[in-house]
């Protein structure tokens, strides 16, 4: 769960998340949105990736990335979980 609070931490990967929000984009297509180099936007999609935010698919040339809402689910599980006040045991169950 630490890997995903990082990667949300940071404006540009709450942005890229948005911008997957509603549909599959290309590597281009979400770079094209920022202004900064191309290893930077690879350095903020690695991020995402490792915390199981989006998922990537290799088509040809093309790298097409999408929104992973299964580690979301668990995040808002377990803040609404917290806004309730349900503990956890030492083993991370409820």
């Amino acid at each position: 769960m630490n890997e995903v609070f990082k990667a949300i931490a940071d404006p540009t990967r709450r942005e890229i998340l948005r911008l997957l929000r509603n549909e599959e984009m290309s590597a281009g297509d979400v770079a094209a949105r920022f202004d900064m180099t191309k290893p930077t936007v690879s350095h903020h999609f690695a991020v995402l990736k490792a915390a199981g935010l989006i998922t990537s698919r290799r088509d040809g040339q093309t790298i097409w990335y999408a929104l992973d809402t299964t580690v979301l689910e668990d995040v808002l599980a377990w803040s609404m979980d917290m806004a309730r006040g349900v503990k956890e045991d030492k083993g991370g169950k409820q």
